[in-house]
């Protein structure tokens, strides 16, 4: 029965319950009502045996992650997405400056941030931003893949390559990861 789960606990219980469908209802229920802190609780989902689980762990990760617990910023991430979208990427990299300006421990305004520079060719600067991310959470995947696409843009591929296998070793289902290793 979908989102089976009325309280936090129960859903904290039923991620390790026997049946994928409960682990399914449970990440939902955690990526919907959850806060950045509760990334320790899907990330382990990363490797469940179920691929749904593992995607819905993915996305509710990216989610939980994108929550800043401040209206005015969430505004801004939405223009900076929206400017991004439309490859202004100037304009989003002063959109997520003023981010990270008005609450600095939000590893996501660093994240999108560095994702803009990385699209502009500024592969150091999206470099450092991505290090200022796993400062805040070393488990960022995403930041860590992205380390390596720097690093691999820069020429330096031993450290593209560490990066990547750490990427790979926190979220084992990252597509073409494997490939860039290659």
């Amino acid at each position: 029965e979908p989102n089976a789960y009325a309280t936090r606990s129960q859903a904290i219980k039923g991620l390790t319950a026997p049946d994928a469908a409960h682990r399914v209802d449970a990440v939902v229920w955690i990526a919907a009502n959850g806060t950045a802190a509760d990334e320790k609780l899907l990330r382990p989902r990363l490797a469940d045996d179920s691929p749904m689980v593992r995607e819905l762990a993915e996305r509710g990760l990216w989610i939980l992650w994108g929550r800043s617990g401040d209206a005015e910023v969430d505004t801004l991430m939405e223009r900076g997405a929206a400017q991004m979208q439309t490859r202004q990427f100037t304009e989003a990299v002063a959109t997520y400056s003023d981010v990270i300006k008005r609450k600095p421990a939000f590893a996501e305004g660093w994240n999108r941030r560095a994702t803009a520079f990385f699209l502009s060719g500024e592969f150091k600067r999206s470099l450092a931003d991505c290090d200022e991310v796993l400062k805040r959470n070393p488990f960022h995947f995403g930041a860590l893949a992205g380390s390596g696409q720097n690093w691999f843009h820069l020429g330096q591929y031993d450290k593209a390559i560490t990066a990547w296998r750490r990427a790979l070793e926190v979220n084992p289902n990252l597509e073409g990861i494997e490939d860039s290793i290659e």
